[in-house]
């Protein structure tokens, strides 16, 4: 899976780094950044997902899920 994270709709909440701190970083401010190129593992992809769900702003994106070859 990969996420996207559209820093103008960004509000500042920070919940995205409260439930996935690895993929997302907050400035000074409170608003946040997308760490790395949100590319995101299948581990990773409960703690990921819930930061999407819970993100106020619906600043947060998915691009792609992973699906089989064909």
């Amino acid at each position: 899976m990969r996420v996207r994270l559209d820093r103008t709709l960004c509000d500042g909440f920070g919940t995205c780094a409260k439930h996935a701190a690895q993929y997302f970083s907050l400035d000074d401010w409170g608003y946040a950044s997308l760490v790395g190129d949100g590319t995101v593992p299948p581990e990773d992809r409960p703690a990921v997902l819930r930061a999407l769900l819970d993100c106020p702003a619906h600043a947060i994106v998915e691009l792609t899920d992973d699906l089989p070859p064909h």
